[in-house]
């Protein structure tokens, strides 16, 4: 593989290594830093990526880099959201989050997930269902969501009531979600990019943050290249159209671990 084919693949699957960074440690910036300690490494080895399957030599890369590191998520100092996350994270069983982001947010084998973490396949498939079931008893919050197709939007509501979480409502436009999150304030927030009226949700979400911007935000869209560019502050949980209900159950449950304590209760 030339220089020039390897930073090719790599350019197309950053984006998704991007998204897990983000996902796995519930910060932009944390992400960000871990791709870019990714980037670095294979620079200095280009033998880490092989040529018959790049996303596999980056996200194996990574996972060498994460578990020298002690597998931190970024935290400011006590009290802060990233030092809650920390906490609830202590108590789950070693890798099995990343598996399950593995499995559900970027959809690889069991079989890809046990050679990106050099582990065997069975104790992959394994790592996956303990995390099921680790997060699904985790917190029960309150959840809004912002979708305009209705068939979807009750499809996420009936996922998200099994969970054990509240549905404050769905909004179909910016001006009601916004006008919803105000009334009653959720926990997370599942939001879909284009809304009924031809207005954004990424609008909507962007004027809630400006006074809650510690509740998590889930992006559902068919239209994920807008939201992987880099050049904005980006959501760190982000599904694809068409998604499965395994997809929606692991983000809210690890979106849940970044939400403010505070109104969240066992499930």
């Amino acid at each position: 593989m030339t220089a020039a084919d390897l930073a090719q693949s790599i350019r197309r699957e950053l984006p998704f290594l991007r998204r897990y960074a983000r996902a796995l440690t519930g910060s932009q910036t944390a992400g960000d830093n871990y791709a870019a300690a990714t980037l670095e490494a294979i620079l200095s080895d280009r033998s880490l990526v092989q040529a018959d399957d790049t996303r596999i030599g980056l996200f194996r890369t990574f996972h060498a880099i994460w578990q020298s590191s002690g597998q931190p998520v970024e935290q400011d100092g006590q009290g802060t959201q990233e030092a809650r996350a920390q906490a609830h994270l202590k108590s789950l069983t070693p890798n099995s989050r990343e598996a399950l982001l593995l499995r559900t947010i970027e959809e690889l084998r069991h079989d890809q997930i046990a050679e990106i973490m050099q582990i065997d396949q069975d104790e992959a498939e394994e790592l996956v269902q303990i995390a099921l079931a680790e997060m699904s008893q985790a917190l029960a919050g309150k959840v809004m969501v912002i979708e305009d197709e209705t068939i979807i939007a009750m499809d996420l509501k009936g996922i998200v009531q099994s969970m054990g979480h509240e549905v404050t409502g769905i909004a179909r436009t910016h001006k009601a979600a916004v006008e919803l999150a105000h009334d009653r304030r959720p926990d997370l927030i599942l939001a879909d990019i284009q809304l009924a009226d031809g207005s954004s949700g990424i609008d909507a979400v962007n004027e809630l943050m400006t006074d809650m911007a510690d509740v998590p935000v889930i992006f559902i869209t068919a239209f994920p290249e807008r939201l992987l560019t880099g050049d904005r502050p980006e959501p760190a949980f982000l599904i694809s159209k068409p998604y499965s209900e395994e997809q929606v159950r692991s983000a809210v449950s690890q979106a849940m671990f970044f939400a403010s304590t505070e109104g969240l209760t066992a499930a």
